[in-house]
């Protein structure tokens, strides 16, 4: 018989040489007295091989496929204790072996093509055979190409190299096989849009959220596929060779609107825009479920993670803190000059913005004066260099804060710091200085001045919802509602929102180093939005192209 052909080894079948010596027990017995072995199932070296001292020069290819041949008989007999002697780490290979068999809940075992392959590549000195595995496991039947590395010691003595890699290749020492029920892994988990269906993945703005939400988030229903899997050392799944029954997914389900969130992703991307970064979060404002969240840019998720002066977009919160602490009104005094100095600081207005001597808050909320509203915070709000007021409403009434939204999501909790100090004490009233904040807390914030309430963002239905220590007054709220309705219709936020019923809107200009970033955050009948663009030159003409579209449905 030439060495070179493809023989089938395997419990049907032997080749010529064993059964002229009188069949596969007969031959076993010879191949243990011939290999020395003491028949007591000790796992010694019978072969003489000598791993101390490895001949350089690589066994012969006849000499080599005769050795494969017979470890692999061995194998498919179930003699692993004969397979092991024929390796060059006989204990290692027996346990190893013994667990490929358990782990695979092993029925049938055979080997067909076994081949010389020249010189291993991958083992110095040693001689390459491969051959073909036909395993029938729990669930089917699994077909595999390997091999093996033959070592021959300067005693003349022969043995097969012996890693995990002799089981599939590339096993590692620490793996093992498994078949029947696939391990559950991370790529189990469907994470779903409120329909039940869209897979977040399949949204760019939301694949690493949904990635996160799979690993962190307690999934329901699902069924296990069954195949052959490899496993690490605790038995948690590293890949899957063989499938031979697909699972069902289990599901977690997130509060993403899948219609919204497809607005979303093409709204970052408006040609308006001129491709700078852009980041947008739609909520409902009637419990704080997230709808949408969609970003452009390569410094990460600017959506919930973009931590940035809000600009004028914060004179919200300081309206809210002049009505609650100071018990100003819409028709309260707001002079809007064209610069102030505030603590030593020049602060302005944004072009375009015409100084009223007369002018009422309500207006200077509508066209949104600077001067306006760091005089009345400055005014009512600073005591004997205490200017916290506005960190305690943005904490209080609009729950700013550490928020969870679920899923082990990570966001960027905004800053209004309590502590300011010289121009800062000024700058915070119109989201600058030290002020920061991202585009899901001024949805947020749009959100509690519409539903009259503090509702805290979540993502997965069933998440905790932290509360506002002090909810937001009815008066306050109506008195918000009434001036935001007024910047959408005839302010600065009219030329993207004034023809849309019910939209109250509040824009922002932050400067930013050398540029600008746009905001605007507004609300309609169910959405609120905040939209944010680095980079652009003002909310109306950048943020707002972007909020449109979300409060129209695209």
């Amino acid at each position: 018989m030439h060495m070179n052909r493809a023989v089938k080894i395997g419990l049907a079948g032997t080749c010529t040489a064993l059964l002229v010596l009188g069949g596969i027990g007969t031959y076993n017995i010879v191949h243990g007295l011939a290999s020395g072995s003491s028949g007591d199932g000790s796992s010694q070296d019978a072969r003489g091989f000598d791993p101390s001292a490895v001949s350089s020069t690589p066994p012969s290819e006849a000499e080599a496929t005769k050795l494969v041949r017979a470890f692999l008989d061995s194998w498919s007999q179930r003699h692993l204790d004969g397979a092991a002697r024929d390796t060059d780490t006989p204990d290692a290979a027996q346990r190893a072996l013994r667990g490929y068999a358990d782990g695979l809940h092993l029925k049938k075992l055979t080997f067909d093509h076994i081949l010389s392959a020249g010189p291993s590549s991958v083992t110095p000195g040693a001689a390459k055979v491969t051959f073909d595995v036909s395993a029938q496991v729990a669930g089917g039947t699994w077909n595999y190409p390997s091999a093996v590395a033959v070592r021959k010691s300067t005693n003349g003595h022969l043995a097969v190299h012996w890693n995990n890699s002799v089981l599939h290749p590339g096993l590692g020492d620490d793996q093992s096989l498994t078949a029947g029920s696939l391990p559950a892994g991370a790529g189990d988990t469907k994470v779903v849009a409120s329909d039940g269906r869209t897979d977040l993945a399949a949204f760019s703005s939301l694949r690493d959220i949904a990635g996160t939400i799979a690993k962190n988030a307690e999934p329901t229903g699902g069924s296990p596929g069954t195949g052959v899997a490899v496993v690490d050392a605790g038995g948690a799944g590293v890949e899957t060779l063989k499938v031979f029954a697909k699972g069902k997914p289990a599901v977690v389900r997130t509060t993403i609107d899948a219609g919204l969130q497809r607005v979303a992703e093409r709204a970052v991307r408006d040609a308006h825009l001129q491709q700078k970064p852009a980041g947008t979060v739609a909520l409902d404002w009637r419990n704080g479920h997230i709808l949408a969240i969609a970003h452009t840019g390569g410094d990460g998720d600017i959506a919930v993670n973009g931590i940035k002066s809000p600009g004028s977009t914060m004179k919200i919160i300081t309206a809210a803190a002049l009505f609650d602490k100071a018990g100003l009104t819409p028709d309260s005094p707001a002079p809007c000059t064209d610069s102030l100095v505030a603590n030593s600081q020049l602060f302005h207005n944004d072009s375009g913005v015409p100084a009223e001597p007369g002018s009422s808050l309500a207006r200077a909320f509508t066209v949104s004066c600077n001067t306006a509203f760091i005089k009345d915070g400055f005014h009512h709000l600073v005591h004997d260099g205490d200017a916290s007021a506005l960190n305690d409403e943005a904490v209080n009434v609009f729950g700013m804060g550490s928020w969870s939204i679920g899923g082990g999501v990570s966001t960027t909790d905004p800053s209004i710091p309590p502590d300011v100090q010289g121009g800062d004490q000024a700058a915070q009233f119109i989201g600058q200085g030290k002020v920061t904040a991202t585009p899901l807390f001024m949805a947020s914030v749009a959100a509690t001045v519409r539903n009259a309430g503090f509702e805290q963002p979540v993502i997965l239905p069933g998440q905790h919802q932290d509360t506002a220590p002090r909810p937001i007054s009815a008066r306050t709220a109506g008195y918000l509602q009434s001036m935001m309705r007024g910047a959408a219709t005839s302010g600065t936020a009219a030329p993207r929102l004034g023809g849309l019923a019910g939209v109250g809107a509040k824009t922002g200009t932050a400067e930013e180093g050398d540029h600008t970033n746009g905001w605007l955050t507004a609300y309609g009948s169910r959405v609120s939005v905040a939209a944010l663009v680095e980079g652009g030159s003002s909310g109306v003409d950048s943020a707002g192209y972007v909020v449109r579209q979300l409060l129209t449905g695209g």
